[in-house]
């Protein structure tokens, strides 16, 4: 697992390897309701993904990994 930065992040945007963020925001918050409080961006056996922390309303901590260029939930569980 590698972060990116700001402009790695824009140049795959560019090149349409990732979605933009409204829409990566917009899936995380259909699969979990909630705060979105930590956001990254990883890349994974050639796979571009964003792993989310999400505060629900209900308080709990969960963390959801979306397939950037997709938007496919590839996890979805709670942050032990």
């Amino acid at each position: 697992n590698r972060s990116f930065t700001a402009d790695q992040a824009r140049r795959a945007l560019e090149k349409g390897e990732i979605r933009p963020l409204d829409q990566v925001l917009a899936a995380a918050r259909a699969a979990v309701p909630g705060d979105v409080e930590a956001l990254k961006l990883e890349r994974e056996s050639g796979k571009w993904r964003y792993e989310l922390k999400v505060l629900t309303p209900s308080g709990q901590r969960r963390e959801v990994e979306i397939d950037a260029h997709t938007l496919s939930i590839l996890k979805d569980g709670k942050d032990d």
